[in-house]
């Protein structure tokens, strides 16, 4: 792993959420997007090196609404950038590392993404991230 690539956060309107979080960067989302196979809206925050991503659910069975109906809208995951998601993978697992998606699907923001199951992260969902070249 090479650095955090961002952090998601869980939301319940991404509208309201983009304007709080414009007023805390001081700078609109530069990006938005819709991920139709996790059910998801999206819009990235740039911070210097830092970015932040806001999920708003666009229906009940998304993983962000399973989220927020457990545990309210907050910190969803960590994402860190690495550079061969495969291998990366088949080097978590031998640590063994609980992975949900082993095969790297289309994510937010060009990117291959895999996630850690959070029982084996300490109760934290890790995302994995190499960017689509």
């Amino acid at each position: 792993m090479r650095k955090i690539e961002h952090i998601g956060i869980a939301v319940k309107d991404l509208e309201v959420s983009n304007k709080i979080f414009e007023k805390l960067f001081g700078a609109p989302p530069y990006k938005s997007e819709e991920v139709q196979s996790e059910g998801v809206k999206t819009s990235f925050f740039q911070n210097g090196p830092n970015k932040i991503e806001l999920l708003e659910a666009t229906n009940t069975e998304s993983p962000i609404a399973k989220f927020i109906e457990k545990k309210g809208e907050g910190i969803h995951h960590i994402a860190f950038d690495v550079e061969d998601i495969v291998s990366e993978v088949k080097r978590l697992q031998e640590e063994g590392f609980v992975v949900l998606n082993e095969i790297p699907k289309k994510g937010a923001d060009n990117k291959l993404v895999v996630f850690l199951h959070p029982k084996s992260t300490n109760g934290v969902l890790i995302e994995l991230c190499q960017e689509i070249k």
